[in-house]
């Protein structure tokens, strides 16, 4: 293994004899100099791992040579060490992003610890992490079998997720797999246990959990006052570990007060998660007393085109009496005008905005190759979507919500996940076409990969006729036809769908938070 090599400038070297014999014994090499030019010229002509530098050296001060490397080599981690306590000094070098900041006299150990900080940091982290996770696979394995509650799901779940976000940052790609294999054993158990459950959660005596079509009466009124006004943003299609990698950004302008996992009702589809939430009712019951804002699969128009009016109803019907104003953003365009005129919205009570960025990410990747490319895991996933949610009106839209004293609620309809492994199904030309829930009559399918509701009413669904049923994809699975079936698959595997049963779609988040 090769020696780390270390150059250390100080005008007073010789004082710090000791400290050099100390790292050499461990097996550091270190190269002295007395001022920041000779610093500079050491760069130009070796290779150094990390550098440690006087702040108060004659000729080139500390932060003026600290400024020369940088140029030279923005990668290079900087220990500044100073006599000095002012505060500009330190402003100035941590401004400069250095590696590290001590305080003279330091001890051999403070370097130490500083070195192992800088340049062991990944590997004591992945060592640790790796370490932790292999206890905590024994404890989900056990829990796993033991889990028989939507609480623990939710829990289990969220621990799960708490893993893999850990996970993803090391370098141990064997770690990775393991925990991809449990997460794909926890969603096995997850759909017996909500094909046991799901319909009871309807019952009259049923303490079942928030759901969407409880969610907005049970959750979302609390929040809402006259004192202050709220705003109700709803990411169209944002899994928990997607709420996960936002939340760091949108932590520089609010902070959590209360987060909390809810249940997508199934189908987990847009249509009826999203229409549930804003009506405050279950999809049998908009069909029955909406009739003209309700549109079955098998109906031709927009099937979310009646939030506004859905919301409207329910909040009457709530005998709220609020100003509210509601907005669904599916461009840049839309997005960048709402950022325009978001001021206005201070006089609501509540506003609502319903962004979907995130589903047309997911759908997007069905159809192109880069996004294909880009989003090919749950990891690069994460990331794309983050790297979109920093540069969007979205997050523009939270500032400026900040800025003007809004309370934030952010949550989303339901999640989504990577289909992997296709299922045959086969249905009459009236079956409808989504890829993780089939709705028809004569449904012929692989009984193993499927949750059936045979009788849709039972879980408040319509029924299109009198011997339609619904089916949903469990897991990893997605529906393909027997014709054509090669290309179909190709097609689609490896790419994000929702509307069927898996954690990823079902137990999503709702998280209120307060300015800074």
């Amino acid at each position: 293994m090769n020696k780390i090599k270390i150059l250390w400038a100080d005008d007073e070297i010789d004082m710090l004899k000791p400290h050099i014999i100390f790292l050499e014994s461990k097996n550091y090499e270190v190269t002295t100099c007395r001022s920041g030019t000779e610093a500079i010229e050491q760069i130009d002509t070796q290779n150094f791992d990390i550098v440690f530098l006087d702040e108060n050296m004659p000729g080139l001060t500390g932060l003026e040579t600290l400024s020369e490397i940088k140029e030279k080599r923005a990668d290079m981690p900087i220990v500044m060490i100073t006599k000095s306590e002012e505060e500009y000094i330190m402003e100035e070098a941590i401004g400069s992003k250095i590696a590290d900041y001590l305080i003279k006299p330091v001890n051999p150990n403070q370097i130490l610890l500083s070195l192992k900080k800088n340049l062991d940091h990944s590997r004591l982290i992945t060592e640790k992490t790796t370490s932790n996770y292999q206890q905590e696979f024994r404890k989900i394995s056990m829990d796993m079998n033991d889990v028989n509650s939507f609480e623990g799901w939710a829990e289990l779940y969220q621990r799960l997720i708490y893993w893999e976000l850990e996970l993803e940052t090391i370098e141990d790609s064997g770690m990775f797999e393991i925990l991809e294999s449990q997460k794909l054993e926890a969603n096995n158990q997850f759909c017996k246990f909500v094909d046991k459950n799901y319909p009871d959660w309807f019952d009259k005596n049923a303490e079942p959990p928030i759901m969407s079509h409880t969610l907005f009466k049970e959750k979302i009124v609390p929040e809402i006052s006259k004192s202050q006004p709220t705003l109700l943003i709803v990411v169209d299609n944002m899994r928990y570990d997607q709420w996960k990698s936002f939340e760091p950004t949108i932590n520089n302008y609010y902070k959590k007060e209360q987060e909390v996992p809810f249940y997508s009702i199934l189908p987990t589809a847009t249509q009826y998660a999203r229409n549930a939430i804003f009506s405050g009712l279950m999809p049998s019951d908009m069909e029955k007393l909406f009739p003209n804002y309700w549109l079955n699969d098998t109906e031709d128009g927009g099937k979310n085109m009646f939030e506004a009016e859905f919301l409207e109803s329910q909040l009457k019907r709530l005998g709220l009496d609020i100003k509210s104003e509601y907005h669904k953003i599916t461009s840049l365009k839309a997005g960048k005008k709402l950022v325009e005129n978001f001021k206005t919205q201070k006089e609501n009570d509540l506003t609502v905005v319903v962004y979907n960025f995130v589903d047309m990410l997911s759908h997007s990747k069905t159809e192109m190759e880069v996004i294909k490319e880009l989003a090919s895991n749950d990891k690069s996933y994460r990331s794309l979507t983050q790297s979109w949610f920093k540069n969007s009106p979205l997050l523009e839209i939270i500032q400026q919500a900040q800025q003007l004293g809004f309370k934030l609620i952010l949550t989303t309809d339901h999640g989504t996940i990577n289909v992997k492994t296709p299922s045959k199904v086969i249905g009459d030309k009236n079956t409808s076409l989504n890829l993780r829930y089939k709705t028809g009559k004569s449904l012929t399918y692989e009984n193993k990969d499927v949750l059936a509701a045979k009788d849709p009413k039972k879980i408040h669904l319509p029924t299109i006729n009198m011997s339609s049923s619904f089916i949903f994809a469990k897991g990893d699975s997605f529906f393909a036809y027997p014709n054509n079936y090669n290309y179909y698959v190709n097609y689609f595997r490896n790419t994000y769908q929702h509307g069927g049963v898996s954690m990823e779609e079902m137990i999503i988040p709702f998280v209120v938070l307060l300015p800074r």
